[in-house]
């Protein structure tokens, strides 16, 4: 039997797995060792589950998850976030859609203090909603505000997926980050574009706040600034010492979680239930990424085994004659097919195997395509008839927003997403510029 066709059925068998509503680390995992059975027999199959995971726990950069995790939660549990909407609620209600804009300023925020998706549109959706639907902003385009703003949460750092890319992928974490940045802001920079533009030409869709709302002491505003700034604070805590080279990124992991679990202290936030709370999400969110990691990396050491990413190379550049930036494109097009059932963490595991070495074969930037991998999988979330974020947003949302709304609000904004990945496609430098700067020899 050829290596392709060998390929070819386990992906499919994980496929097929996935559709009965099996996990995706059971699906992933039982596929991996089925394989390897088959191909090398007892020895074979048993020894590869338990490389997998001894590599999994001497693994040292993973410690880093449960840091931003729980540093996340902490902020998000302490109602931080509260305090950040309040002050783009004063500064910018004189703003035609100036809450709009402000939602979408504080998923930045939340994105650099959590890393997950899941995160910001909770936030988005309890606070944020109810008071833009209360203020007569209209329902469709503030939906689609919160979904398109909480995608920014796996690319702003500190983005979870983009560590558990760098791990399968084995790419410096810093770096990855540091190509985030940039792309994350532009992409935050067009959201806001959009809604100043759109809200402009029609001023009914973010009505101004009135004068006796946002006519409030200078010192209340300064003071909610200074609430603001906080998670910048935390932020850059973080992340100065590791850029200067001062710390490690788990050194650095562990600063930022002190630090926020410090500010909730100071606050007079950080009760026993919070962080009960804290903890428990996080011992949950991290013992599931460890699980699909460890599924991931027997799966991939199967491939590797068999050889069949050269082979699939020659596939489509030897025998189809393909070019390569048609087949990463074709790659990127895979994702969003994907990202109509699945999450982004189960998409890069199934497919890192097969795409992060054929992206190094065909001579392209790794750490640029984990930019690429990202951006596309913030447009599946959004993407119907399944896409996850949609279906979060139905959960979240008060009754008067029905499916069509959702739906029908997240075009404008998948379109603004889909003209960044292009962009950021069609000039490397907007992800490569700052980690080549800050890392150059």
């Amino acid at each position: 039997m050829s290596y392709e066709l060998i390929a070819t059925l386990m992906f499919a068998s994980m496929m097929l797995m996935l559709l009965t509503g099996q996990r995706v680390f059971g699906a992933i995992g039982f596929v991996a060792v089925v394989a390897s059975l088959a191909l090398w027999g007892d020895r074979g199959g048993y020894d590869l589950g338990f490389s997998a995971a001894m590599k999994l726990m001497v693994w040292y950069p993973l410690l880093t998850l449960p840091m931003f995790i729980f540093m996340g939660y902490v902020l998000s549990e302490s109602r931080i976030a509260d305090d950040l909407y309040r002050m783009f609620h004063v500064w910018m209600g004189g703003l035609s859609g100036g809450l709009a804009v402000g939602t979408i300023l504080l998923m930045v925020l939340v994105s650099a203090m959590n890393g997950l998706s899941v995160a910001g549109m909770a936030i988005g959706a309890t606070i944020a909603l109810p008071e833009l639907l209360r203020r007569a902003y209209d329902k469709r385009m503030v939906t689609g505000v919160i979904q398109a703003g909480s995608s920014l949460g796996i690319l702003v750092p500190p983005s979870v997926v983009l560590v558990l890319y760098a791990m399968i992928a084995r790419q410096p974490v810093g770096q990855l980050w540091l190509a985030g940045i940039v792309p994350g802001l532009m992409m935050a920079a067009m959201f806001v574009a959009y809604i100043v533009i759109r809200c402009r030409l029609n001023p009914s869709l973010g009505p101004v706040l009135p004068p006796e709302e946002r006519d409030i002491p200078q010192a209340e505003k300064l003071r909610l600034l200074r609430a603001g700034l906080l998670p910048f604070g935390i932020f850059f805590a973080m992340m100065i010492p590791f850029v200067s080279g001062w710390t490690s990124l788990v050194e650095s992991s562990a600063i930022g979680a002190l630090a926020a679990l410090a500010a909730a202290i100071l606050k007079g936030r950080m009760t026993r239930e919070v962080f009960e709370n804290s903890v428990r999400k996080t011992l949950g969110i991290t013992c599931m990424f460890m699980w699909i990691i460890l599924a991931a990396l027997a799966f991939g050491a199967v491939f590797d085994g068999l050889g069949a990413v050269n082979a699939i190379e020659s596939l489509f550049t030897e025998r189809l004659g393909l070019n390569p930036w048609i087949i990463l494109i074709l790659m990127q097009l895979s994702f969003l097919v994907m990202g109509t059932f699945l999450d982004d963490t189960a998409m890069l595991v199934i497919v890192a195997p097969l795409y992060v070495p054929l992206v190094g074969e065909l001579g392209f930037d790794l750490i640029w395509y984990g930019v690429l991998y990202t951006i596309t999988t913030q447009i599946a979330y959004m993407t119907p008839p399944f896409g996850y974020n949609l279906f979060l947003m139905r959960a979240m949302a008060p009754p008067e927003i029905g499916l069509r709304d959702i739906y029908a609000s997240i075009t404008p904004f998948v379109l603004v997403m889909i003209a960044a990945l292009a962009l950021v496609m069609a000039v490397p430098g907007i992800a490569l510029w700052l980690p080549q700067t800050i890392y150059a020899p």
